[in-house]
């Protein structure tokens, strides 16, 4: 069967490397892949006196939201206890992936490096039936797009 293209945004995975945990990876929503060159450094060239030169300067990122159910006795969420409330901070790599139809990975971005910065639980309102949701944002060194 052929892959759609351009693909859904709705059929992906998230990995953590060292935890083998499959329920810590179902997430309702990822964003912050994002990275771009946001200013130009210049350099004085001796003699040249018409203009300096313009460099780029190296890219900036954003950092990587993760939102899903709140989970209760997770592993990931232990890693955030640990560095919020221990400030024992422990880098991993995290991989997002985008999957086709059948499950098969189509495009995959890894995350080097990523360490915790923020968990917020949705607020709780008893007029609504509404899951308990958790959002995870990591910070990281660097992204790099995989096959």
């Amino acid at each position: 069967m052929a892959t759609r293209y351009p693909p859904v945004g709705f059929h992906f995975s998230v990995e953590f490397g060292g935890f083998a945990n499959a329920k810590d990876v179902g997430f309702q929503s990822v964003s912050g892949l994002t990275q771009k060159v946001p200013n130009t450094g210049t350099i004085d060239e001796g003699g040249e006196t018409r203009f300096k030169h313009r460099l780029p300067m190296p890219a900036e990122y954003t950092n990587l939201t993760l939102k899903r159910g709140l989970l209760v006795d997770s592993g990931l969420i232990q890693w955030f206890k640990d560095a919020v409330e221990d400030f024992i901070f422990k880098p991993i790599p995290v991989t997002v992936i985008l999957l086709n139809e059948n499950h098969d990975p189509l495009q995959a971005w890894q995350f080097i490096n990523a360490w915790p910065t923020s968990w917020a639980i949705d607020g709780f309102d008893a007029e609504k039936q509404a899951i308990v949701a958790e959002t995870i944002e990591l910070s990281y060194q660097y992204f790099k797009r995989m096959s």
